[in-house]
Order: C-alpha cells, then sequence, then structure tokens
C-alpha cells in the first residue's frame, strides 16, 4: 500500500479509537504519524522523518516490531493509553490493519515489576430508603489473574481500600464521576490514571451477565456477592480487560469477596505515618517492608507486601502463619533449605496470564516447567524435617500435585534446552516430541548435509582444488571456484559472478536442493509454531493450577521471609487474645532498631473486662516528655508491633501479649497542602474527625499532638474535648503524645486513662535523654535545651530561658527593643501576665504610665543597666517573643531556628 493511503488508514483508525496513542504495524515496523509522532518522539526520544499524504506531510516515526514493548512500557509509565493495530492480509493478497489490543496501565502485561498492577473499578450506589451511600469497589490484576471484590460503607472507606491496594488504573463508574467532590478526592488520593469508561459496562443487569459468563452462573450466591454496587463494579472491570484485547480472561479463574472485618483497617494516614511501605521522603529503603523483606521470588514479595498493608483480624489464620514462622525460625537449616529450592523460581501467576493472553514465548513457557519443578523440591525440603508437623505441610501440598507433574514432563518433553525468543523461526522443539516434526527435521539435515558435503565431492570428482560452498542473500548457494581453474568446472556449472581472484556457479541440482531447503524451512517453522501454539494452550487450561502452584510458593517463601528476620533480629512469637489486652515487655521499634542501639520499653494496656470502668482498666496512656526524646518513636513502635502480630510475623519485643484489634488510627504530624487549600491545622483536623468517626473499642489510636496549630487555649481545648471522647464514648486503646501538660490532671478524673512520661537525666548541668517510659506525668518539655542542639546561637539560648524563668515565676516580661525604648524616650515594654497585655515603663522614677493609663511598677535597677542588643538579635528575639517554644512542633520551630540563623549570620 503507497505511504499516502497508510497515513489516511492510521488517522481513520486513530478517530475510532478513545486511546491516547496509536501505534500501526507496516511489515516490519510500528509507525505513529502526525501528533502521536511528535509525542512519541518528545517523550521516548525517537527521530521524527516525514511522509506525504494528499499533498500534506505528516511526522512519522516507527520501532522495529520486535522491540516495541519497551516503547509501550515507557509510554504506559507516563499514563498514556496505546491503541496497537496489527496487520493482516487480505484473501486478495492486500494489507490492512486493525486495531488488536489497547494497552493501558492496568492492561500492561509486559512489566518486570513485581508489584501488583491492579485495575480498580469504584461504583457509589445511593440507597434510598435510608439516604446512605455504599461504595462497590473490585481490582482485577491482570498480570496475575487475581480478582478481589468488596463493598466500602462511605467514600473514607472506600478511598482507604484504594490506597491500600494501590492500583495503577481507576474506572469510575457514571455516579462516581458525577460527583465533583468525590473525583476530585479520588486524584489528589492516587497517582493511578483515571480512565473513563462506557456507562453501559456499569449497569446491573449487563454486570451480572458478565460475573456469571466469567465465573459460573451460581458463583455470585457462592462467594457472598449480594451489593449492587460490588456486582456493577466487578462487572466493569471484567468488560475493560475484554475490550482493552488483553487476552487474560481465561486466567481470572477465582471470584473473590473480602469484607473489610476480616481486614484490620488501615487507612491512608495510618500507612503513610508508619512507613509501612514508603517513607514520608517518598523512598522504600527505612520502610517496615523493606526491612522484614527477605523473600527471594518476587510473587513471594508481593505476598508480603499485601500481608502488611492488609493485615488480618481472624486469630485462626494468624495462629496458622504463626505456626509456620514458629517452625521455620526454629529450624535454621531446614529454613535455608526451604529458600535454596525456592530461589530461581519465576512468577507463575503472571506467566498462567501470558499463556491465556498468547503472548508467552518458548522461554516463557521453559520458566513455567523450570518453576513447577521447585514444588516438588520445596515439599521435599519439608517432609522428613522438623518443618513437616507444621501448617507448611499442607501449603506445599495444596496443588495437585498428579497434574504438576504431567504439565512439568510434557514440557520437558517437548522444549528445547534453550530455545530461541522467537516462536516462528523454529528451534523450539526437541526430537521426539512429534512425528511429523522429526520427518521435516530429518528431510531438512540431509538436505543440509548434501550442500555442506558438495565441496568435497566436486574436488574429488572433477579434481578441482580452491573449491568452497557458501551462501548469501543476493546469491543464495553458490560454488565458488579460484580463477586459475575456473576453465575446467563442468558444462553443468552455470557462471553467475566473477570476483577478483575466483569466479561463482550454480548447478540445477544445488537449486533444486536450495528450493528444498528453503521449502523444508518454512515447513519446519510453521509446523512449530501450530505445536507451540497447541502446548500453549494446553498450558494455558491448566491456569488456575499454575496460580495455585505460583501462590503456594509465595506463601511459603512469606513466611520463610518472616522467620528469617524474627530469628536473626531476636524477635518473639505474639500470644494472640480476644480485643482487649496489649502487654508488651521489652518492645522496639523494628525499623529504627536496625541502625541505632535502641532501648527497649514496656507497655502494659489491659482494659476492664465489664467495659464498666469501674475495675482498674488502663487502656488510654498519655505519653508527656521532652521534644526527640522518643515518644513519637513509642508510640509507633506499639502501632507497628500490633500491626506485625496480625501479619501473623514475630514481633520485636522481649514478649508481647496482643488482642487483636479492628483499625490502627494515628494522627502523627503533618504538612501543609496549600494547593489544596489545607494548613496544617485544617490536615490534623481532619485527621482527628476521621479517627474520632472511623476508631471503636477495639480499635488501637495514637495521637502525636493534637490542637498545637493554633491558640494555645484553642489547643488545649480541643485536645481536653478529644481526649474526653476517646475516653468516655469510644473507648479505643489510645497512646496520646502531649505537651499540653494540663491535660495529665485528667488521670485524676477518668480511671481508664494513665500517664507516662520519657525519662530525663537533668542532674547539674547538663540534660541527658534517656529514652525510657517511666510511669506518672512530667511538667517540662526541655524546648529549650532542643533549641540549644540545634544550634539556636546563645543569645537567643539564654534569652529564652530567662523568658521561661520569669513565665513559671509568673513575673512580668520586660520586652528589648521595644518602639518606645527604641525612640529613645526612657521607657520600655513590658508583657503583663496578669493582664496578659503590653504595658510602658520609665527607667527612672516610675513617672510613666501603661497604655491604658495605669501606673507600672518600676523597673529593676537590673533592668535599667542591661546592655543594648544589636538590631538583628533584637528581630530574632521579636520573633521568639512571638513562639510558644514548648508547645510549637519540632519541625516548625525547627523551620524558625534555620530563618533565626540566617539573619543572624547575614548580619555579621
Amino acid at each position: 500500500m503507497a505511504s499516502q493511503g497508510i497515513v489516511e488508514e492510521f488517522l481513520s483508525l486513530k478517530s475510532d479509537t478513545d486511546a491516547d496513542v496509536l501505534t500501526m504495524q507496516c511489515g516490519d515496523f510500528y509507525e505513529f504519524f502526525a501528533e502521536d509522532a511528535e509525542l512519541v518522539a518528545e517523550e521516548l526520544d525517537l527521530k521524527v522523518s516525514q511522509k506525504s499524504s494528499h499533498g500534506s506531510s505528516y511526522p512519522m516515526a516507527g520501532v522495529p516490531v520486535d522491540d516495541l514493548t519497551p516503547y509501550l512500557k515507557a509510554l504506559v509509565e507516563r499514563g498514556y493509553r496505546i491503541a496497537v493495530a496489527n496487520q493482516f492480509e487480505g484473501a486478495d493478497g492486500d494489507h490492512y490493519r486493525e486495531v488488536t489490543r489497547v494497552v493501558t496501565p492496568g492492561t500492561l502485561l509486559e512489566t518486570d515489576d513485581a508489584e501488583a498492577r491492579y485495575i480498580a473499578a469504584v461504583v457509589g450506589d445511593v440507597d434510598n430508603s435510608g439516604g446512605g451511600v455504599d461504595f462497590g469497589l473490585a481490582f482485577a490484576d491482570a498480570t496475575t489473574g487475581q480478582f478481589l471484590v468488596t463493598t466500602a460503607a462511605d467514600v473514607d472507606a472506600g478511598l482507604s481500600e484504594l490506597h491500600r491496594f494501590d492500583p495503577v488504573e481507576i474506572l469510575p463508574g457514571p455516579d462516581v464521576r458525577g460527583d465533583d467532590a468525590v473525583t476530585r478526592r479520588l486524584r489528589e488520593s492516587t497517582e493511578a490514571t483515571v480512565s473513563l469508561f462506557e456507562a453501559d459496562a456499569f449497569a446491573p443487569g449487563r454486570a451480572a451477565h458478565a460475573l456469571r459468563e466469567q465465573f459460573g452462573r451460581e458463583t455470585l450466591d457462592s462467594v457472598g456477592i449480594d451489593e449492587d454496587a460490588a456486582v456493577r463494579a466487578a462487572g466493569a472491570v471484567l468488560r475493560y480487560v475484554e475490550e482493552t484485547g488483553a487476552g487474560v480472561l481465561p486466567s481470572m479463574t477465582r471470584l473473590q469477596s473480602f469484607e473489610s472485618s476480616v481486614h484490620l483497617e488501615l487507612d491512608s494516614t495510618t500507612q503513610r505515618n508508619l512507613e509501612l511501605t514508603e517513607t514520608m521522603q517518598g523512598a522504600s529503603d527505612g520502610t517496615l517492608l523493606a526491612t522484614i523483606d527477605h523473600t527471594v521470588t518476587a510473587p513471594g514479595r508481593r505476598l508480603l507486601q499485601e500481608w502488611v498493608t492488609r493485615p488480618r483480624c481472624d486469630r485462626a489464620e494468624l495462629t496458622r502463619r504463626l505456626d509456620c514462622v514458629d517452625a521455620l525460625a526454629s529450624a535454621a537449616l531446614a529454613r535455608e533449605r526451604v529458600r535454596e529450592a525456592l530461589e530461581g523460581g519465576y512468577d507463575l501467576e503472571r506467566l498462567a496470564a501470558r499463556t491465556t493472553s498468547g503472548s508467552a514465548d518458548a522461554r516463557d513457557l521453559l520458566a513455567v516447567r523450570e518453576t513447577l519443578e521447585i514444588l516438588p523440591a520445596v515439599a521435599e525440603s519439608i517432609d522428613g524435617s522438623p518443618l513437616s508437623d507444621s501448617p507448611l505441610t499442607g501449603i506445599a501440598e495444596r496443588p495437585d500435585r498428579a497434574a504438576v507433574r504431567a504439565i512439568r514432563e510434557e514440557l520437558d518433553t517437548a522444549l528445547a534446552d534453550d530455545p530461541p525468543k522467537t516462536v516462528r523461526q523454529g528451534g523450539l522443539f526437541r526430537r521426539g516430541y512429534d512425528d511429523e516434526l522429526d520427518d521435516v527435521l530429518t528431510r531438512y539435515a540431509e538436505a543440509k548435509e548434501w550442500i555442506d558435503t558438495l565441496a568435497d565431492r566436486e574436488k574429488r570428482r572433477h579434481g578441482l582444488s580452491h573449491v568452497t560452498v557458501d551462501r548469501n542473500k543476493t546469491d543464495g548457494h553458490y560454488i565458488q571456484v579460484g580463477k586459475s581453474v575456473a576453465d575446467q568446472v563442468p558444462d553443468r556449472y552455470t557462471e553467475i559472478k566473477t570476483l577478483k581472484n575466483s569466479k561463482r556457479f550454480v548447478t540445477d541440482e544445488l537449486e533444486e536442493r536450495e528450493r528444498e531447503i528453503l521449502r523444508l524451512e518454512e515447513a519446519r517453522g510453521d509446523l512449530e509454531y501450530d505445536l507451540f501454539c497447541d502446548l500453549r494452550d494446553r498450558v494455558a487450561d491448566h491456569a488456575e493450577l499454575l496460580q495455585d502452584v505460583g501462590r503456594a510458593l509465595a506463601e511459603i517463601d512469606a513466611l520463610a521471609s518472616l522467620a528469617t528476620h524474627a530469628a536473626g533480629n531476636d524477635w518473639a512469637r505474639p500470644e494472640l487474645t480476644a480485643p482487649g489486652p496489649l502487654d508488651i515487655e521489652a518492645g522496639r521499634h523494628p525499623v529504627v532498631e536496625q541502625t541505632t542501639e535502641f532501648v527497649p520499653n514496656d507497655l502494659r494496656m489491659d482494659a476492664d473486662a465489664d467495659g464498666a470502668g469501674e475495675s482498674g482498666g488502663r487502656d488510654f496512656l498519655l505519653v508527656t516528655g521532652p521534644n526527640m526524646s522518643g515518644k513519637s518513636t513509642y508510640m509507633r513502635q506499639v502501632a507497628l508491633i500490633t500491626l506485625l502480630a496480625q501479619v501473623g510475623s514475630f514481633v520485636p519485643a522481649r514478649s508481647a501479649t496482643i488482642g487483636v484489634v479492628d483499625g490502627i488510627y494515628t494522627r502523627v504530624g503533618a504538612l501543609d497542602e496549600l494547593a489544596q487549600g489545607r494548613s496544617t491545622f485544617m490536615i490534623e483536623m481532619q485527621e482527628l474527625s476521621n479517627i474520632l468517626h472511623s476508631a471503636s473499642a477495639d480499635s488501637l489510636v495514637v495521637l502525636d499532638e493534637v490542637g498545637r496549630g493554633t491558640a494555645t487555649y484553642d489547643g488545649i481545648s480541643i485536645a481536653w474535648a478529644a481526649t474526653e471522647y476517646l475516653h468516655n464514648e469510644i473507648r479505643a486503646k489510645t497512646l496520646f503524645a502531649t505537651h499540653y501538660h494540663e491535660l495529665t490532671s485528667l488521670a485524676d478524673h477518668l480511671d481508664r486513662i494513665a500517664n507516662v512520661h520519657v525519662a530525663v537525666d537533668d542532674a547539674g548541668d547538663d540534660v541527658t535523654f534517656l529514652r525510657t517510659i517511666e510511669e506518672g506525668p512530667t511538667d517540662r518539655s526541655y524546648g529549650v535545651h532542643v533549641a540549644e542542639l540545634a544550634g539556636v546561637p546563645d543569645p537567643v539560648v539564654s534569652r529564652a530561658d530567662e523568658v521561661l524563668e520569669r513565665l513559671r515565676g509568673d513575673e512580668a516580661i520586660d520586652v528589648r527593643g521595644g518602639s518606645e525604648s527604641a525612640a529613645g524616650d526612657g521607657h520600655q515594654v513590658v508583657f503583663d501576665l496578669d493582664s496578659g497585655g503590653f504595658r510602658t515603663e520609665a527607667s527612672a522614677d516610675g513617672g510613666a504610665t501603661d497604655r491604658e493609663g495605669s501606673r507600672p511598677s518600676t523597673p529593676s535597677a537590673d533592668d535599667r543597666d542591661e546592655p543594648q542588643i544589636d538590631p538583628a538579635a533584637e528581630s530574632v528575639l521579636d520573633d521568639l517573643r512571638s513562639v510558644d517554644v514548648d508547645e510549637t512542633p519540632p519541625v516548625e520551630l525547627l523551620g524558625k531556628v534555620l530563618d533565626w540563623q540566617e539573619e543572624l549570620d547575614g548580619d555579621g
């Protein structure tokens, strides 16, 4: 087809697709034209040329057919949806193109990333009878075939589930995308690509039909999916996967419904604050997952991440996991044998998806074979070892071992040891696999041998020297004879080329043998391709079995990872009980202990049995102490120890009794989000609101300061009221760190509140933070000491000490550098604690009055003789006077200190 027709065909196909980019196969290349060519050239640094169509010139860029995949991945990672149009040959021999696939972030199969790649559909369903809203959510991983469905009670719960699964692509239903507020929160809370899919796919009847066709007519009832919103979300995902042409629907063999109550509630704020998979700075190093991850396979790591972000509340399942970890941690040699057997395993779930999509090549099937061989090796490592009495045996026996053996043996019989990556050029199979192929290979070998021995035969037959037989693309096979004997060749030789020192000839028999070799090569390629497709289809028919094996190996790998970390870091098995007690002896922070000599601390919280609050229960701890002394670390370690126990892991403690909690909620500091119109204090209040609305009596709440982003009295009032509400109404286990020491008196009046503090050694001139938690409150925060540690200039620290002493003594504070004294009129400004305002004082005989006309007190001789401070230091002091050092958040205080230092250094 002429170039004009190609461009026109491209533009026509592009107009019929809603993809962002189209690439169209033209022979051995995939081409991009017009705006798409300019886009990919800029994004991927491709060279742009020009093609003409109907008198116009269009930009064009292309990549070889075999090299398309990395370019697709790069575009998808940038958030683009790419339509792929493949080339076909019609009955008349002309070529035409059709869009066969739309590659999106959620349907990209060619990924080396170990993490799950979920497509999520979100549907809002208004309950007209009660006015409530249920959100249906469906999560499908096209690379593994996993398919999960649930419902959420409201927007916040739905967004929490989305954060937990971290999808790469989201399909909002018509009702969701019609709600501007929900859509805005959806886009703000996730980095996923939001794709608008046809509204019909979310229709209840159509969605239910799609689910029954995919998973069986009785599946909806058997897995307990009776919510309309969940059905609509699941059906839309199926339709989307089908219409994008990924070809992986056959790998989606299980529809799994899950209830939020089965999993510990972790909202997005808590996941961020506890740094489960990403630090506050966005890194993976330094997270809980990175710390405990000793997996040796990609599926094992993916499953471990799922466990960390979705801890369970089911004690039976957690006990099963703990039994496995206990056995593995106690049997070092057996554990290492298991891990060695797992090493080198491939991602069977993703390989299953590739077989069902028809994209698996011979090396993929070889990887299937090699990974299937791991299952009996792992089972053998478990059998006959101390692990044989643990639940690990059941995990290894879960897949159908006989069926696994049959697939493995067929692949072993079929595939060559080192097959080529392409599946159309032969070399894929062993001899003996197929009789027809063996016959072709035999005839091909005979023809090749005839040509390979032709030169020797011709030398002997005709007495020629300097005779060779070779092949190139231009001449095909030929006989090359040196010029010195070229006139001695027989008459049946036909000359085809003369070179400087030789001549090339062909014979009728050589040309016939060449044609036979070409026919056999083509026949071999076609036959092997057909055989391979049949083999791949048979493997795809067992996709569910491959997934079973993959998940079993992944689970053993994840459990072995937990055991490896427990054994190497002196972690203890927690005792899980019904909701209630939380008793940790010598607990440590699982991440911080890796990089520092950690000071362990105990924790005891035991709610009263009858819930009446009259039996000495203790489930609300007010934590006081200096900044930077370890309060936040202490509270986070309690949350992480609880979470680890509900992952099924050992915990960093000498011992731990964990009453299973239904959720962990944290508020531990915030940054301004000015672009969204939210200040630090607004974020703090929104996080507090979520906790007060969401937590239950079986939850664990961690509050690291409340109310510190506003005026002192406002902040104390909010913190006081929140404490009462958590204690009296919600009754959740709570750790509340505060610098509002007024709150500590609540322990004298609310019977389940207890005070603890971080110990400090302030004997003598030095202050040492001991990092140990002791009973009782403290009345000092040592904020000025922290300022000194941060490098605040000595004059400022000294003045702050002086101001602090006056505040503690309820004495008036003179304002140095005030406007009156600066004017040289012999007066200075003083802050009067009793009135809460400023007054002016005479420096000599007390003749002045304050700003309200009352007679002020006379300044002391020391005040009158005070030396003047330079303007830069005076400005810093002015700022300091407006800051409550004890109550300002550490990050904010350090920011101010840096500003003060720059001001002072600049002046000097």
